[in-house]
């Protein structure tokens, strides 16, 4: 990883999107629909830098980072890994796999609860080229760089005799020991206990500044996306609806989804404006395909929401949202309205 600097793209999603048909709930004779649980989604990751992906559970977040990692098909769009198209119609490889590791949101439900911790380490060493003779060296190291000392002592233990925190430390080991270029971490911390989930950001921070890692941290907590990532996405229904390079998107956020997320962190001062808002961030899970998919929820509604997808505004430097609240004049101008009645 030498011949890699910070900030280089290592991983680019182009356009990537994932369509799942499925049927209703009125039996096998229901009809089909399709869910469109990632549209049209581009970002890329970069070389020591956190790009923090945030949004509640259905937003697309893990469907996304399975596609980057290739263990679930993209439906449309484009991978480029170090500057070369990746063939979507080819199986996954080790030579991928080797470069992309997924970290998984529960440590306990990832490693195999028979085998001691060894095994795990091992299986994936041996896996990805360790020789024999170097697998034990290999996952003293790997174990030292994720602060469990003496290594040993937790090589030999079986995953029930550790604790979440410790479990999850392993699980991101795992993914170290084919020294991946790319880290894609899955909800890390919200299995843990809130005295524990610092000391695993504050890992994570220091693996991609100590080893260049471009990381992708998914996370519903927009507060610990402010904590450790260097750029921030918002998704909502498939979408990314806003983006930013600065703590902007949560200091100053501009869609009316982020102000909700931002809204419903606990304020102690303030908890009645919190419970309003977690009350309307809360609401349905009807998606408007047609307009802007945030607009039945939305308390800024405008007719043009309902018939119009929203198009993408930099409202500053860096900091792009979906929002008919924010489009230009010309924006809307090029547009033919034809508005449905609000609901």
């Amino acid at each position: 990883m030498s011949n890699v600097t910070k900030g280089d793209v290592l991983l680019e999603a182009k356009g990537l999107t994932r369509h799942f048909v499925v049927r209703g709930d009125s039996g096998l004779f229901a009809k089909k629909r399709t869910v469109r649980a990632v549209d049209d989604v581009n970002l890329s990751l970069r070389a020591g830098h956190v790009l923090a992906v945030v949004g509640e559970s259905g937003s697309g977040k893990s469907v996304l980072a399975r596609m980057l990692s290739r263990i679930t098909a993209p439906t449309g769009g484009s991978l480029v890994l170090n500057g070369q198209e990746v063939d979507l119609k080819a199986p996954r490889d080790k030579a991928y796999a080797s470069q992309v590791q997924l970290v998984l949101q529960d440590p306990f439900a990832a490693i195999n609860p028979v085998h001691r911790i060894m095994h795990c380490i091992e299986r994936a060493l041996l896996l990805h080229g360790t020789t024999k003779g170097d697998v034990l060296a290999k996952a003293h190291e790997v174990l030292e760089s994720v602060s469990l000392t003496p290594p040993q002592q937790y090589l030999d233990r079986f995953p029930h005799e550790l604790s979440g925190g410790q479990l999850q430390r392993i699980n991101i080991a795992r993914g170290l020991s084919v020294n991946p270029r790319i880290l894609l971490a899955d909800e890390p911390i919200s299995m843990l206990d809130v005295s524990v989930r610092l000391g695993v950001l504050n890992l994570l921070r220091e693996l991609c500044d100590n080893r260049n890692l471009a990381m992708m941290y998914i996370t519903h907590d927009i507060a610990s996306a402010r904590y450790i990532a260097d750029e921030t996405v918002v998704m909502y229904a498939g979408q990314i609806v806003e983006r930013a390079r600065d703590a902007s998107i949560i200091d100053a956020p501009v869609h009316p989804y982020t102000q909700l997320l931002v809204n419903s962190v606990p304020d102690p001062e303030n908890l009645e404006s919190r419970h309003e808002a977690t009350a309307k961030v809360g609401g349905s899970t009807g998606f408007n395909y047609e307009g802007c998919r945030f607009s039945p929820r939305c308390p800024d509604a405008m007719d043009i929401c309902h018939s119009n997808q929203p198009p993408v505004t930099e409202v500053a430097e860096g900091h792009l949202s979906r929002c008919w609240l924010q489009a230009t004049s010309e924006q809307r101008a090029a547009v033919s309205i034809t508005a449905k009645p609000i609901a």
